[in-house]
């Protein structure tokens, strides 16, 4: 009795479905942690009837002040994990040395809505001081925002 062999031909498919289901867990698990991911600290922007600037990809000078009147200051295009508190004579300091090196950059002020006129003013007029011929005041539209 001869058993022959049958040769079997090579399986020219490729099995996509595990890289989908590899695909779709990835994308929950990003759709979920995206909106966990903050940058900075909370600051509750006052609403105003304003155009909306288009994101810029260039660098940026962030300069915040949350609901305690404490300073940040951020420069980049993304913010820093864990921020400190900078003092208002620092952040005039920090400002001039940035824009003497770059005075494309443009400078945003966030400013919580729980703060004082008077904290926005003196940390505007720091702004002023140091170099900052324009500054903008980053707002959330009305009826929007978080």
């Amino acid at each position: 009795m001869e058993l022959k062999r049958q040769k079997r031909k090579p399986m020219a498919e490729i099995n996509v479905i595990p890289l989908i289901d590899v695909m779709l867990v990835l994308l929950i698990v990003f759709m979920v942690t995206a909106p966990l991911i903050t940058q900075g600290f909370k600051v509750e922007l006052p609403k105003a009837d304003a155009q909306p600037q288009e994101p810029s990809e260039e660098e940026t000078l962030v300069v915040s002040v949350d609901a305690q009147g404490q300073y940040y200051i951020n420069l980049g295009v993304t913010a820093a994990e864990d921020p400190q508190p900078v003092a208002l004579e620092l952040i005039g300091e920090n400002v001039r040395k940035i824009l003497d090196a770059n005075p494309a950059v443009p400078v945003y002020l966030e400013a919580d809505e729980a703060v004082t006129h008077g904290v926005v003013m003196r940390l505007q007029s720091t702004l002023v001081r140091a170099g900052a011929t324009s500054v903008l005041y980053v707002t959330q539209p009305p009826g929007g925002g978080e």
